[in-house]
């Protein structure tokens, strides 16, 4: 692990990943990194076609969050700024992994492992879930266009994919915690007291480390 915290916050869509990646960011006063969405110009129809538009979709998503990530150590770690994002690399696995055919995730995986290979890697994990009804509740609530046409049988299945990857994931890196808030229960947005659970547990588990000095 690295000297300086990188934090990411996960979970499917909807769930709030911005929303508490940017609480924590004001908190901590941690440099934030936010995912480009609406800049991807094949969004809109991967939601009205994802057969069709899966593979232009995903590979725009890499490519950028590629050099989002690349920039982290120069900009922020290489300076001794901690850095909160509003998600981690391996999600285009999982979103590639349930849109993309054999063929086309087969490179698409070649390519991810050369990108990824030396990217920095989070010291905590936030992973936020909820169910299918509240995760279509803040997607409409947010009005977003370009989710309009989300199916909620897709949005449920990534929620499971979600859960098979972080289950995945605790098991193969035991060394980098993983903090699990359940959306149904917490609505840090409106209640500051989720809020303040949320910070406290993070607080908990950097101070476990040796980043005791930049809280």
């Amino acid at each position: 692990m690295g000297d300086i915290p990188f934090i990411t916050v996960e979970g499917p869509i909807g769930v709030g990943k911005t929303s508490l990646a940017k609480a924590i960011s004001e908190h901590f006063q941690f440099a934030l990194l936010k995912e480009i969405v609406d800049e991807n110009p094949f969004l809109g129809k991967f939601y009205e076609n994802i057969e069709e538009w899966s593979f232009q979709t995903e590979m725009f998503f890499l490519c950028n969050r590629f050099k989002q990530l690349g920039d982290i150590n120069t900009h922020y770690l290489s300076k001794s700024r901690a850095v909160v994002a509003d998600y981690h690399i391996f999600k285009n696995l999982i979103f590639a992994q349930r849109t993309l055919n054999a063929a086309e995730y087969k490179k698409y995986y070649k390519i991810y492992q050369i990108l990824t290979e030396d990217m920095p890697k989070p010291n905590v994990i936030i992973y936020l879930n909820a169910s299918l009804d509240t995760l279509l509740k803040r997607i409409q609530l947010r009005g977003r266009e370009i989710e309009k046409n989300i199916s909620p049988l897709y949005l449920e299945q990534l929620s499971l994919d979600y859960e098979q990857t972080l289950s995945v994931f605790e098991k193969e890196h035991p060394d980098i915690p993983v903090l699990r808030f359940n959306g149904d229960e917490l609505d840090f947005v409106k209640n500051e007291q989720d809020l303040d659970y949320i910070i406290e547990k993070l607080s908990s588990a950097l101070k476990a480390s040796s980043w005791t000095n930049i809280l």
